[in-house]
């Protein structure tokens, strides 16, 4: 489900900047993780 994806995604988010990961890595996990909560506030205005 949607709300797993976002969880899995904020987890990874998290774990590279506590290993302190390339800047570059962290920011496609970060807007991975913006794609997905614009998808499930979508999924929340068409209900």
């Amino acid at each position: 489900m949607l709300n797993d994806e976002i969880c899995k995604k904020r987890e990874e988010l998290n774990k590279s900047i506590e290993q302190h990961k390339d800047y570059a890595q962290i920011y496609k996990i970060s807007v991975e993780l913006d794609k997905l909560i614009v998808k499930y506030y979508k999924t929340l205005s068409n209900a």
